[in-house]
Formats: structure tokens, C-alpha cells, sequence
């Protein structure tokens, strides 16, 4: 069951049993299924699907929910019904040897009809409850009511005769499905039906500008809550998808991880990291600015993680695109190969804008990707107006957030002028916008990228030029010349210009760093002979200084000499003085 499934299940706190119908979509937008054991109306004009969602309804009961059923059809044989449903996959036949189901072909001849008091349903309830016994079943089909009363105008006896045959159904306790013809300003032919049935939904086919629409409505649903808007339904290969609108509740959950786009430069624009996964990007400009170079080397980023991604081109087919993106250097037929990338390519005058939804959300669900590219959303306008296409895309918007899935749309502006309506209107809903814009200058056309918005991150507020290339796609910044933004070959010739003087002011800066080193190298050789010369005479001046010292060492070494001469002479005269005198005495 998917995420959305569940939510619908949950808040819808229904106390009626209600059998599944197994009918993808339908279930939820009954709030799990037809009422059990009570009758259900399925009422709509010629070829609204009613007598194949009735078969559906018994045929997947068997199968799915081990319910066995029983299909009383009054217009077409069995063999008719057992081929017309043999496209979708159902065997009636092996499902009947196998007393899962049984279908009955009743014939009613309008001119064995009497319309007395004595007409009754009597010999059909016999009938119809052998065929219930028999097989234990717990679903019954009438297909459909009209021609059972085709004969009666008696609206009392046609009256009781409803009363009569719904109340037999319920006693019975089988889930009953009865199919009947809208009449003019009735649901019914009589406008009895949707009175006394439990559940009335209301199936319509229309076709507005030559393409075909069909939607279901839940009329009423006694005893519980029920989805009450208009939802559109497919009918293909695989029986009947119901397209539930999606809750209007802004309480879904976000993710904080962040992936890739693919492209380093636009990464470093958005912080280095990507986009949020789970999110939903807008990438809008006019033709040929590579709007889907950029989805696809995003498809082929989410592969490359190892994760599925389902593309939805309204304008150019697979193979097309495969072959142009050669040219660019990316290869994604390996993810092709694989399994991890699935194309779907249809032209938007397929369907209508809700049979497309339809048809997306079927193969959503059928293939569980993690990323879908829808390219361009502008080519829906085709079968839309403006209003249409948002209404359309703000449900699938809806849907992949509530389903955690992240989505990239491209959007072709008619314009240089960035508005709503070049952008069907997406641009106020996503959570990322870039805008590829031509940037014309000096006769040359160029791309220039711009983040006009990517929620709850930061992003660069600068204009990157956008190359596309033999090697990929990548992004430059943009170089601001003297006339502004320049772009392409201007921004060639300017770097090449930028280059030459910065080459020439290199050269000059080494011939004048080469005079420095000269001039350094003869101060150096001048300070070396000074310091030669200065030596030399330092040495001179200290031979003359030790000279001196050693004079002065010498002379007063002398001169302590004679001081000591003197004073033993002194001591000398002394001692001699005492002799001198006793000779003179004698």
C-alpha cells in the first residue's frame, strides 16, 4: 500500500465494513472499498466503464481477497464478456472452472413482460440465489438494471420491485454492485436507484476539444466518510486506475539529505551539496538553452547513485533523446540496460491533462522511482489552459512529496521575460527554480544559468555562464569587463588580453627582479672588499695598540726595576751609617 494510501486509511476512522475493491485508487477514495453485505450503484452513460469496473470489482475479488463472485449480466453473453475482458489479463473462463467466480447471461424479452400487479422478480431471485450458493460467493454484479425493467412504466410496481430486490440482496449478505443507465437529469433512467442504494458513484466520459476525459464521482456513501471531488480514471491494459486527489493538508514530511544535480558547477552554486532530495526543481528558459541536457544529466546523477528514475518526455521520444545526449558525452543507455531508468514518451494530445495524471501516477507507483523528470510541462498547454496545467501539476506535486520522491519539471519561457505564465505558474510551488536565459553580446548567442530560488539552503545570487560541450555540460563565472557582463568569445579575448598584460608585467617584474639580484651581487662584492680593507687595517691598528702595550709593559717593568734598585741602595746606606760612625770615634 503507498504512502498516501495509508494516510487516506488513517484518518478516514470509518465503522461500516467495506470489502476492497482492489480497483487501484478506488479504495481510497472510498475509504477502503464498496459497503459489505449492502448494495452499490454504478450509474454513467454508454461506454463510462461501468460493466468493466463491475467485473473488475468481482474478478479481484476472487483472485485478491478470496472472495468468490457472481456476474448476472442482462445484455451481453458470456463469451462476449470473457473476450472483452481477455485484454486486461482476466481468464473468465479458467476463473470459472476453478468456481471462483460465475457469470450468467439472463435474457429478457420486453414482450413477455405483463404489467400487472402480479409482476415479480421472483424466478430472478431463485436464479440468482442457486448461483450464489452454489459457488459460496460473496459478491454479486447486475449489470445492468435498465433492461430488466425495460418493460415496466409503472413507477409503483417499478418501485417496489427495487425496494424488493435491494432488500433481498442484503438479506442475502453479499456485496452487491448494480449498474445502471444515466437518464436525462437523473442519475437513473427511473431515478429510483440512487434512493435506495447505500452507495451511488456516478462514472463519466467526456470529451472536450476532441480529447476524451473520464472521471468518477462518490455521489453519496451512507455511514462513513468519502472522497467528494470529481477523479479522473484510466483504462488500459491493466484494468481501471482511479486518481485520488491528493491531500490538501500541508503536514508532509522533508528530508535533510542532499543529491547531486549532476553538474560540479551548479553543485557549487548551491552550496557545494545539491538539491534536497525529495524535492521539486523548475528548470525554465527558452529554446535550445539545455534545458534537457540538464534533466537528463540529473536522471543519469540519480542512476548513478543507484537509484531508478522515470522520465517523461512530451516532446521528443527515448530514442531521440539517448541520441542527443551522445553528443554532449553522456551515455545513458547502460541505465537503460540495467533497469535504473525508464522512459515514457507520449504527446500531451494523448490523453486529457487528468488521463496524463493518471497515467504518471500509474507508472509511479508501478515502477517506485526516486526521481521523475517531466519534460517540457509547457507542452501540456496544448490541451489545458494555464489554470488547468497548475491545478494538474500542484497535485502531482502533492502526490511525490507525499511519496518522498524528487522531481524535476522543465518549462519552455516564450520570452525573455521571466513571469508565471512562461512557467505554468510552477515557479511559486517548487523548491528550486534555475533559469537558463540567452545572453546575446558581440554577435554570438550564450547561455547564462541563474538560482533565482532553492529553499532552506544557500545559494549563489550570480550569474554562471552555461557550456555546453563535446565533454559535458559545466559552468564558468561570468567576467566582468569594462563594459559589463561578457560572455563567450569576449570573455575569450578579454582573458586572453588579461593574460598578456599579466605575462607582460610578469616579464617586466623579472628583468627588474634580474637588476636587483646584479646590483645585489656588486654591493655585496664592494661590502666584501671593505670588509677585506677594514680587516686589514684592524689588524694594523691592533699590531700598533700591542705594540704599545708591550711598551708600556716594559717600560714599567723597568721602572719597578729601579724603584727596587733604589730602595736596596737606600737600605744599603742605611746599615752602612752605624759602621761610619764608630770609625770616626776611634
Amino acid at each position: 500500500m503507498s504512502r498516501s494510501r495509508k494516510n487516506i486509511t488513517a484518518i478516514s476512522k470509518y465503522t461500516l465494513a467495506k470489502s476492497p475493491t482492489g480497483i487501484i485508487g478506488l479504495d481510497e477514495v472510498t475509504g477502503g472499498g464498496f459497503p459489505t453485505g449492502r448494495p452499490t450503484l454504478l450509474c454513467g452513460d454508454a461506454g463510462s466503464g461501468k460493466t468493466l469496473m463491475s467485473m473488475e470489482f468481482i474478478v479481484r475479488g476472487a483472485i485478491e481477497f478470496n472472495e468468490p463472485g457472481v456476474f448476472m449480466a442482462f445484455e451481453e453473453k458470456q463469451d462476449e464478456l470473457a473476450m472483452n475482458v481477455a485484454s486486461l489479463g482476466f481468464d473468465l473462463k479458467q476463473l470459472q472452472a476453478d468456481k471462483k467466480i460465475r457469470v450468467d447471461h439472463v435474457h429478457i424479452e420486453r414482450s413477455e413482460i405483463e404489467e400487472t400487479g402480479e409482476y415479480d422478480l421472483e424466478g430472478l431471485f431463485i436464479r440468482l440465489g442457486h448461483a450464489i450458493d452454489t459457488i459460496g460467493a460473496k459478491r454479486v454484479v447486475l449489470d445492468t438494471l435498465e433492461v430488466l425493467f425495460a418493460g415496466l412504466s409503472d413507477q409503483r410496481i417499478l418501485r417496489a420491485e427495487l425496494v424488493r430486490l435491494f432488500h433481498w440482496l442484503k438479506e442475502k449478505g453479499v456485496t452487491a454492485v448494480i449498474t445502471g443507465e444515466r437518464g436525462e437529469g437523473k442519475l437513473t433512467r427511473q431515478g429510483l436507484e440512487e434512493y435506495v442504494s447505500d452507495c451511488v458513484i456516478l462514472l463519466d466520459h467526456r470529451v472536450i476539444d476532441q480529447i476524451s476525459t473520464r472521471r468518477l464521482r462518490i455521489v453519496k456513501y451512507r455511514g462513513t466518510v468519502h472522497g467528494t471531488n470529481e477523479y479522473p480514471f484510466l483504462i488500459d491494459e491493466e484494468g481501471i486506475s482511479v486518481l485520488p486527489v491528493t491531500s490538501l493538508h500541508l503536514a508532509k514530511e522533508v528530508r535533510t539529505e542532499r543529491i547531486s544535480t549532476g553538474i560540479e558547477g551548479l553543485d557549487q552554486m548551491l552550496g557545494g551539496k545539491g538539491f534536497f532530495k525529495g524535492s521539486s526543481i523548475l528548470v525554465s528558459g527558452t529554446a535550445g538553452t539545455g534545458k534537457t541536457s540538464i534533466a537528463a544529466y540529473f536522471a543519469a546523477e540519480s542512476c548513478k547513485r543507484g537509484e531508478r528514475c522515470i522520465y517523461f518526455s512530451f516532446e521528443e521520444s527515448p530514442k531521440q533523446i539517448v541520441r542527443n545526449m551522445h553528443s554532449i558525452g553522456l551515455n545513458v543507455d547502460q541505465y537503460l540496460e540495467n533497469g535504473m531508468l525508464h522512459f515514457h514518451a507520449s504527446r500531451p494530445t494523448l490523453y486529457g491533462l487528468e488521463m496524463h495524471l493518471v497515467a504518471m501516477h500509474k507508472h509511479i507507483r508501478k515502477f517506485k522511482p526516486d526521481t521523475v523528470i517531466l519534460d517540457p510541462i509547457t507542452n501540456l498547454i496544448t490541451i489545458g489552459s494555464v489554470g488547468e496545467v497548475k491545478s494538474m501539476l500542484v497535485r502531482l506535486i502533492d502526490f511525490l512529496m507525499e511519496e518522498q520522491i524528487t522531481v524535476m519539471f522543465t518549462a519552455l519561457s516564450l520570452n525573455t521575460i521571466v513571469n508565471e505564465q512562461t512557467d505554468e505558474g510552477v515557479s511559486s510551488l517548487v523548491d528550486a527554480w534555475l533559469l537558463v536565459r540567452d545572453i546575446e553580446f558581440n554577435g554570438e548567442r550564450n547561455r547564462g544559468m541563474y538560482v533565482m530560488k532553492s529553499r532552506g539552503m544557500k545559494h549563489s545570487n550570480q550569474v554562471r555562464e552555461f557550456l555546453i560541450t563535446d565533454g559535458g555540460l559545466s559552468l564558468v563565472d561570468v567576467y566582468l569587463g569594462p563594459d559589463g557582463v561578457l560572455t563567450g568569445s569576449a570573455r575569450e579575448a578579454e582573458q586572453l588580453k588579461e593574460h598578456t598584460g599579466q605575462a607582460l608585467r610578469d616579464h617586466a617584474l623579472n628583468r627588474k627582479d634580474r637588476e636587483i639580484i646584479r646590483k645585489r651581487k656588486v654591493l655585496e662584492s664592494q661590502i666584501s672588499s671593505l670588509q677585506t680593507e677594514f680587516e686589514s687595517v684592524e689588524e694594523e691598528l691592533n699590531k700598533i695598540y700591542l705594540e704599545e702595550e708591550l711598551k708600556k709593559e716594559v717600560m714599567e717593568k723597568n721602572r719597578r726595576e729601579l724603584l727596587a734598585l733604589r730602595r736596596e741602595h737606600k737600605d744599603a746606606e742605611k746599615a752602612a751609617e752605624p759602621e761610619k760612625k764608630k770609625g770616626k770615634k776611634k
